[in-house]
């Protein structure tokens, strides 16, 4: 192999050709030839160098070595843009695994569209008081329309004891018989057509109380069908409803939190979907993102009375050291004395929702009833409850054998919300009577 001066000259700017030489040729040449490259080393590197300093065009070495650098750098960069791409997502998945819901509790106050709410705690003790006492001022001009919330088709107690007891007192009340677990905008439709049968069968107005994803639904039924009933609905008190929304069901269903981990969100499909037939909306709807979507295109009617009722959950550590919550509410069958009767449920209810609610509050610095914060209860354009009194989610189901009888059941904070409700309709009606004039 001849190395010719033409391959670093500028006249010349061809590869150097590559000769196969026969084995005889090659066998026979090959000390001679090491010796010739040896003794032409010197010569070589000077000659080189030369002519890379003056003939030699700048371009010669990019032509031979320029296209595998290039393609070996842009191989390079898309190694690190896409390692920095998967960084940063990593990044960002673990910020949204820590922050969670934290910026969404409370958004509804933050919101400037929003109208701001009024506390009417004060009056509703004094109405609570005079029930306790005996007082009860609940007219029976209208229908009283009761709406659990979610699960209560596997609840048969649900609202028993406050239907028995406002029938004890010459009202008219139901318990809306609707699939709970199905999604917001079905019930809605559904408890429209059930106001408008209640209505019509007795031509009396109604008066709507709705618990938890109830009062969510009942809040629905009139945004999205106030046309139909604005002559028929008297009022609707929300106790304790997610109405801004809920983190369990937020860091539950959204991407990147507890769902994702331990496998949450699949177990909570197959129990809702599978075991009790419902619909996975039914707890979808109750995200922030979802109520954000829902509210931005249906608001409450301002003419409609609203009041809303959000409680704290007691997280002592009595309460949390309990491993099981014995749970009574009266059954509809009256016993040979004449005296209703109750059932001892035993229930990890109480333990459960102290354990939610220190969650939230560790977590998120917000206090909470165990499912829905207070902040996200207060409804806009509302009168607000906010009892000092310890009283967790399911408390208005099945309220605790420990309860003390001086501070009222569930069916007395019913009546005193409905009683509130009773009067801030009259002093609205009173004020639009004032503007007609």
């Amino acid at each position: 192999m001849e190395h010719s001066p033409r391959l670093f000259g500028a006249s010349d700017t061809r590869a150097p050709e590559l000769v196969d030489f026969p084995s005889s040729e090659t066998n026979a040449s090959s000390s001679t030839e090491i010796e010739h490259i040896a003794s032409n080393r010197t010569h070589l590197t000077c000659v080189e160098s030369s002519s890379a300093s003056t003939s030699a065009p700048p371009h010669m070495h990019d032509e031979i070595t320029g296209s595998s650098g290039s393609s070996a750098l842009i191989e390079s960069n898309r190694t690190g843009q896409s390692g920095i791409s998967i960084l940063q997502s990593l990044i960002d998945r673990a910020r949204r695994t820590v922050r969670g819901s934290a910026d969404d509790i409370g958004w509804l106050q933050r919101d400037p569209g929003m109208p701001s709410v009024e506390d009417g705690t004060v009056r509703f003790l004094e109405i609570l008081d005079n029930i306790k006492h005996g007082v009860h001022r609940l007219p029976n001009s209208v229908v009283y329309l009761l709406i659990p919330g979610l699960f209560s088709n596997h609840g048969p107690l649900y609202f028993v004891s406050t239907k028995v007891s406002f029938s004890k007192m010459g009202l008219a009340c139901h318990i809306a018989k609707i699939h709970s677990e199905a999604s917001v905008e079905k019930n809605a439709k559904e408890l429209k057509e059930y106001i408008e049968e209640i209505y019509w069968g007795s031509n009396k107005r109604v008066m709507l109380l709705g618990h938890s994803k109830g009062g969510v639904d009942a809040a629905a039924a009139l945004s999205l069908y106030w046309s139909d009933l604005k002559d028929k609905v008297a009022g609707l008190a929300l106790a304790q409803s997610p109405y801004g929304g809920t983190p369990i069901a937020s860091d539950l269903l959204r991407e990147g939190q507890l769902g994702d981990y331990v496998n949450l969100r699949k177990l909570t499909e197959i129990l809702i979907c599978k075991v009790i037939k419902g619909d996975m909306r039914a707890l979808e709807d109750l995200t922030y993102e979802r109520r954000r979507e829902f509210l931005k295109e249906h608001h409450l009617p301002k003419e409609v009375p609203i009041v809303s009722f959000r409680t704290e959950a007691g997280i002592s550590p009595a309460v949390l050291a309990t491993l099981s919550h014995v749970a009574h509410a009266e059954l509809p069958l009256v016993a040979p004395g004449g005296e209703s009767r109750k059932l001892p449920l035993v229930m990890p209810l109480g333990a459960a929702m102290a354990a939610c609610a220190q969650l939230l509050q560790v977590r998120y610095g917000e206090k909470s009833d165990g499912l829905v914060t207070c902040r996200d209860a207060e409804v806009p354009g509302s009168i607000v409850v906010r009892p000092k009194r310890k009283l967790d989610h399911a408390w208005m189901v099945y309220s605790s054998l420990n309860d003390d009888p001086s501070e009222g059941d569930a069916s007395q904070v019913c009546e005193a919300l409905l009683t509130l409700l009773v009067e801030i309709g009259q002093t609205k009606m009173h004020e639009l009577a004032m503007k007609d004039e």
